[in-house]
């Protein structure tokens, strides 16, 4: 988890040891949060874990081009103020940065406070650009699935496989906790599918009393039972050449998963109160939040349905679990929500981003949209949305301690030890959430992968 901070942030890369910690003491001289890198593959895990208000980054990195960095900084916050630096540079490279989104060019030796008067002026000033032409081009990055967001890896696995799946004829099932857009991901998948131009019906087990849940998929005859005052189609054939979409099936039955199993390996239904069967020809998807394979255990799940539906099993990523995504998402539903309400359309400040992609999003993105919506209705009298109108438990979260609270004996503590510990404790847990990926543990704790190290070895972590 990213601290939370109201502190200008600035982004210091740059592989001389000694020029990176005379910027950074230069820049937090003036108020800047300084974060260093010193390298591009550190500086890019940076970047994706957190919204730096401002960038400094050498042209010339051991393991890579500076202008690398830049675009990927750019492309990721539009509004980040970049200056380039270089020891090597002339006009032809000053020009290719500008172009890029730099707001100047240093060619070394430079003085630190002409960079810090630059980087606080266009911070000062600076506006998030509208990114709509932009993020049109974002949602159909890879493929034309519009309604989908995401530049992380795990979604850039979920497109594969959408591509892969949606032509097919297959049973899918998707699993993903609760708000991750399970039916959005049905819908696409049909959209793109053959049978798009046929009905998509949808079907949700545990909102319709489990008496009338049978009668809702197979249909029933008049007088069938009591209230059937007339004969009535069921899901499965109004689906017919099309896409049933069966949401919450762990909260079936057990006897509606028999006759569903039937249903779908005879291909054919049989309506409540008829003897005679009716075949169809659908595509099922069913959806899950709950895991299904324990319910199996426990007996509460048939295994035979289980593995008739997990023919294609799609995972869907937590919204907690591709943090990078978050500004891209906000932009997206920034610009949906005024152009719905007839608004002109509004930017997020770095705080206000800050602030979102700290927050653990419980209720995945069916929360953050209306976070988003909340946001807007708070902000229809000003061009930007800061932190203030963001929900409340986002804004409260920003006020807690960052730690519980410690009981202070009579005898009083060893302030270094209990501080060692803490660092340590708080180094072995990143270890352990990254599975010892020292880069990454790094950028949970916003630290350069040099400090993790420096710490690594003073605290004799192993």
């Amino acid at each position: 988890m990213t601290p939370l901070s109201l502190t200008t942030s600035v982004l210091i890369v740059e592989d001389e040891v000694d020029l990176r910690q005379t910027i950074a003491e230069c820049l937090e001289s003036e108020g800047f949060a300084a974060a260093q890198a010193a390298d591009a593959a550190d500086a890019s895990d940076r970047l994706k874990g957190f919204a730096y208000d401002a960038l400094v980054v050498d042209l010339r990195l051991p393991d890579g081009d500076g202008m690398r960095v830049l675009e990927e900084a750019v492309a990721r916050y539009p509004g980040i103020s970049a200056v380039v630096i270089t020891g090597f540079g002339g006009v032809t490279e000053a020009v290719t940065a500008i172009k890029h989104g730099a707001i100047d060019f240093f060619i070394k030796p430079f003085q630190m406070t002409q960079l810090a008067r630059v980087l606080r002026a266009s911070v000062d000033q600076r506006k998030l650009r509208e990114e709509n032409a932009e993020l049109r081009a974002q949602l159909r990055e890879r493929f034309s699935f519009d309604s989908i967001i995401g530049r992380h890896s795990t979604m850039q696995a979920l497109f594969s496989t959408l591509e892969l799946v949606s032509p097919m004829n297959s049973t899918v099932l998707i699993q993903g906790e609760t708000g991750t857009g399970k039916e959005l991901i049905a819908r696409t998948i049909h959209h793109n599918s053959p049978r798009a131009d046929h009905r998509f019906v949808g079907f949700n087990a545990a909102a319709i009393p489990e008496g009338l849940a049978e009668a809702e998929l197979f249909g029933h005859v008049k007088g069938a039972f009591t209230g059937a005052v007339s004969a009535r189609v069921g899901r499965f054939e109004l689906a017919h050449r099309g896409t049933l979409f069966i949401d919450e099936v762990a909260s079936m039955s057990l006897p509606l998963q028999a006759k569903l199993l039937r249903a779908l390996q005879e291909r054919e239904v049989e309506r409540v109160g008829e003897s005679r069967s009716v075949k169809f020809d659908i595509r099922v998807i069913a959806a899950t939040n709950t895991d299904l394979r324990k319910l199996v255990k426990e007996g509460t799940f048939r295994e035979d349905l289980y593995y008739r539906l997990n023919v294609i099993p799609v995972i869907l990523p937590t919204l907690r679990e591709r943090q990078e995504d978050i500004p891209l998402l906000a932009r997206h539903f920034v610009h949906k929500s005024c152009k719905e309400n007839g608004l002109t359309q509004k930017t997020l400040t770095q705080d206000a981003l800050r602030l979102l992609m700290s927050y653990d999003w419980p209720g995945n993105i069916r929360q953050f949209e209306n976070a988003m919506e909340h946001a807007v209705a708070m902000s229809v009298a000003r061009p930007e949305i800061g932190p203030e109108a963001l929900p409340m438990e986002l804004r409260d979260r920003s006020l807690a301690p960052a730690s519980p609270t410690m009981a202070i004996p009579d005898e009083g503590i060893n302030f270094t030890d209990v501080v060692s510990q803490l660092e340590r404790d708080l180094i072995l847990r990143c270890l352990e959430k990254t599975g010892g990926n020292k880069r990454q543990a790094a950028r949970l704790l916003n630290l350069s992968r040099t400090t993790f190290i420096d710490k690594l070895q003073r605290l004799q972590v192993a």
